[in-house]
């Protein structure tokens, strides 16, 4: 997987977005969470259950990183809105999906549009995968992800 492509990150709650390579922010075994929107309620479910759980995770030697099409700026806003200390990255042109081999047809209100798969990628800080979490239970995400990382 190519994970070389440029993307926008905002890293913590007081954080101005900066421009970096995906691969930079593996510094080392790296949970990805992906989601489709800020401020909706799945994806809020989502974020919730990792913010959780993301001492827990840390503490397990696995950074996180969230994964959206929003943004910096609704980056900005919604970390310090949710408490998010994570990276977020702004991905409106879904590049990690697209790496990922995991964008999907997805329905909604009877229209279908490509879009992310709602997944989380463990991954070393090569980029290689270790795991994948292919349906996302929003409300328990932060458990999946342990689950996950336990299992390694």
């Amino acid at each position: 997987m190519d994970l070389s492509f440029e993307i926008k990150v905002v890293r913590g709650t007081d954080a101005s977005p900066e421009t970096v390579r995906f691969t930079d922010l593996l510094t080392g075994p790296t949970v990805v969470s992906v989601y489709m929107r800020n401020n909706t309620g799945s994806c809020d479910k989502q974020n919730d259950a990792l913010v959780a759980d993301w001492a827990e995770i840390n503490a397990a030697g696995f950074n996180v990183v969230g994964v959206s099409r929003d943004t910096g700026g609704s980056h900005i806003r919604y970390a310090a809105k949710k408490g998010i200390g994570y990276p977020l990255v702004s991905d409106p042109e879904d590049l990690f999906a697209t790496a990922a081999d995991a964008v999907i047809d997805k329905k909604m209100y009877g229209r279908v549009f490509r879009g992310p798969l709602r997944s989380a990628w463990v991954l070393d800080a090569s980029g290689k995968i270790l795991a994948i979490i292919e349906k996302v239970d929003a409300k328990t995400h932060g458990a999946q992800v342990l689950a996950a990382v336990s299992a390694l």
